[in-house]
């Protein structure tokens, strides 16, 4: 009587057990094939700038910082038209990762930023610019004003002290945008006071956070009272002010 009893117990726990195996293997198969789905929550599906953000996306982006093959690969996946040009530089302004995107409507023309810049502009325009332009005004972005990208100097043009993301041209300063209905909205002009250019103009800046490392508006300081300042640097992650 007692053998048999044992027997049961012993039976019983090993359909548990193999009922338990058979649950965790449905449920990583049903796991990945959902993440087959959505590739943008996968962290080991490579970037493409065409799937909506997800889960994964920023880890993509951080990891893109110090791997510029593939960084260009993602451009090239996503199909972003874009110029690889020369390095350029010495010393603490060596350039050695020079991408343009060739069909970004900044102006004056598009200027070499290194990869990780140019993946962040074109998530920020898709994410957030096109559709803050769209709801705010129900028109699209004609041209995004920049002050450029290289310059070889330090931060604030000190004699000493940290070298500026620009002097690598890891960095972008954004001054303004003219819409297809040609509306101009100012960051110098338009961040104070009320209305729907004010609003544009946080919304982008706020937006540009989940793009770009470095976010740096006119409520930093009056050095920024003209421009957003957008780059990737690797020290710091998620500034936005």
């Amino acid at each position: 009587m007692k053998l048999t009893f044992s027997r049961r117990i012993g039976t019983f726990i090993f359909d548990r057990r193999v009922l338990l195996l058979l649950v965790l293997a449905g449920l990583f198969i049903a796991g990945r094939s959902w993440l087959a789905a959505h590739p943008e929550h996968n962290p080991w599906a490579p970037l493409d700038l065409n799937d909506p953000k997800g889960w994964a996306t920023q880890q993509k982006l951080v990891a893109l910082r110090d791997d510029v093959p593939t960084c260009r690969a993602v451009l090239e996946r996503s199909e972003v038209p874009f110029d690889v040009l020369e390095p350029a530089g010495e010393g603490e302004c060596r350039r050695g990762d020079r991408t343009r995107l060739s069909g970004y409507p900044l102006t004056p023309a598009a200027p070499a930023t290194t990869c990780p810049v140019a993946v962040a502009m074109e998530l920020w325009k898709r994410d957030t610019l096109d559709p803050a332009a769209q709801e705010l005004f129900g028109s699209e972005v004609a041209s995004i004003e920049h002050l450029g990208s290289y310059s070889c100097r330090r931060l604030y043009g000190r004699n000493d002290g940290p070298w500026s993301e620009h002097a690598t041209a890891n960095a972008i300063d954004i001054a303004g945008f003219v819409l297809e209905d040609g509306t101009r909205i100012s960051v110098l002009s338009d961040w104070q006071g009320e209305g729907d250019k004010q609003r544009f103009l946080r919304e982008v800046r706020d937006g540009a956070c989940g793009a770009f490392s470095t976010v740096l508006s006119p409520d930093y300081n009056a050095a920024h009272a003209d421009h957003f300042h957008f780059d990737m640097d690797d020290r710091w992650t998620g500034v936005c002010r």
